[in-house]
């Protein structure tokens, strides 16, 4: 690899993207990194990409650019979904091998397993049943662009990298109310609700699902380790056509026992209900993280801490923040 790479982070305004800024100017002070926001580089288009490449000629790209968002807006705009995630997938991925990038990471989800998936899921799990109805046109895209690498690395022998992160949550996140994941969802609800002395908090689902939370800067951190790790190593870890490798912190909570911590951390003294009206996705998901322990990492922040943390961060932000 070129002694002094030249980083793309596709996405660094996103909450991922934004964690991968902090990462690598903490760990990696003497690289470039290249940014662009969405108004100066539209990723689903394949010739704006492209004339990027050809210009900037990256060495290493991290692919966190995604359009993302919780069960509201997958159900609500399946197509943009789909659509978007393949396009900017495609392009980016296409683009990297076209102009010599030296490694690249795709950033997935563990939505890409089955709904019924076994417990915890293993890398394996890929293909190998049904996925929750909720966010298939999402994870299609994202197995997409894990078979792009897959397919680029067989038959160019590039070396494009990719991981499986669980929910993730932290600063930066998308709070709004209806286009957000279930902590910063229940975040803000929380929060709104103790500022205008609501008495209670409405809860999507019964409560009894259980899911697994990495803290962003965390996932940041691991996704670093990966990339830079040796190509033989990260092989010797991995199977051919099953090379991504998953990224969570290994503990599992139920959105009810999440949701009693959200009224610790808000400090909301109200109730809270649930609206089983509402879906509750998939019952269960927990990512086997056991490769990645092999390899040498693990997640170091709590949950409490997290939460704690992306509060603070919120508090400090909410003025900018789109409801």
């Amino acid at each position: 690899m070129s002694q002094q790479p030249k980083i793309y982070i596709a996405g660094h305004r996103g909450m991922v993207g934004a964690a991968l800024m902090r990462q690598l100017q903490m760990t990696m002070p003497t690289h470039q990194l290249i940014t662009r926001t969405h108004a100066e580089l539209e990723l689903t288009d394949s010739a704006a990409v492209h004339a990027f490449f050809a210009n900037e000629r990256p060495t290493q790209v991290y692919l966190s650019a995604a359009r993302v968002g919780g069960i509201w807006a997958n159900n609500t705009y399946p197509a943009e979904f789909i659509y978007d995630n393949l396009m900017i997938a495609g392009n980016v991925i296409h683009a990297a091998w076209q102009f010599g990038v030296e490694r690249l990471l795709f950033l997935g989800s563990s939505c890409i397993y089955p709904r019924l998936a076994p417990q915890p899921i293993p890398e394996s799990a890929l293909l190998t049943g049904v996925l929750e109805p909720t966010n298939e046109p999402y994870a299609i895209a994202k197995i997409a662009g894990i078979k792009l690498c897959e397919s680029f690395n067989r038959q160019y022998g590039t070396d494009f990298r990719c991981v499986m992160p669980t929910n993730l949550y932290g600063p930066c996140d998308n709070f709004h109310s209806e286009h957000s994941h279930v902590i910063p969802a229940l975040l803000r609800k929380f929060h709104d609700a103790k500022v205008t002395n609501q008495p209670s908090v409405s809860v999507w689902g019964n409560g009894n699902a259980y899911r697994e939370f990495l803290y962003v800067d965390d996932l940041a951190a691991a996704c670093v380790f990966v990339m830079n790790i040796d190509q033989a190593l990260y092989h010797s870890h991995t199977q051919p056509q099953l090379r991504h490798i998953n990224v969570g912190s290994g503990i599992e909570i139920t959105i009810h026992a999440l949701a009693e911590l959200m009224q610790t951390v808000t400090g909301y003294t109200g109730r809270f209900h649930f609206d089983t009206d509402k879906p509750d996705g998939t019952p269960r998901k927990l990512l086997d993280v056991n490769c990645l322990a092999q390899l040498g990492w693990w997640a170091t922040t709590s949950l409490t801490s997290g939460l704690h943390q992306t509060y603070a961060w919120f508090l400090a932000n909410q003025t900018t923040l789109r409801r």
